[in-house]
């Protein structure tokens, strides 16, 4: 199965994002909160290439492969803080939307809110939102594991 797309997006679209990243990381939020956050998403979602880009870019920051190898079994392990946690569980809420599932619930954001002020919160969210952009890219142009970006 090969990639279907062989140039790089347009100009534009990589500025945006570019943008989209700057306001996420000027946001107050550990940036290796934000990596497990992209991780858990991409692997809720199958994303390969984001799952694979995401370890190596997390073990760049310094995280161990203990955590790293728990990241998808977060809740039955003593690896993460209770902050981590409600962050995982936001972007799990925030990532499940199909099959009627419930979304980020009053309790969800609350227990979150303990943790992160409305900034980081913010992006939080857009870390979330555009780790689901890229997972569907490269869904969609069927990019395989292996690349870091």
């Amino acid at each position: 199965m090969e990639a279907r797309l062989k140039s790089q997006a347009n100009a534009d679209v990589t500025t945006a994002i570019q943008h989209l990243y700057k306001a996420i990381h000027a946001g107050g939020v550990d940036p290796l909160l934000l990596e497990l956050v992209h991780l858990r998403v991409s692997q809720i979602n199958g994303c390969s290439p984001c799952v694979f880009a995401g370890i190596h870019s997390a073990k760049r920051r310094g995280e161990t492969d203990e955590r790293l190898h728990n990241v998808v079994t977060w809740r039955e392990t003593p690896f993460f803080t209770d902050a981590e946690r409600a962050a995982l569980a936001l972007a799990e809420a925030a990532t499940r939307i199909q099959d009627g599932a419930p979304g980020v619930t009053d309790e969800l954001w609350a227990a979150a809110a303990e943790h992160f002020d409305d900034q980081q919160l913010s992006s939080i969210i857009t870390e979330v939102a555009l780790t689901n952009f890229f997972n569907r890219i490269n869904r969609a142009n069927r990019e395989q594991a292996g690349k870091t970006w």
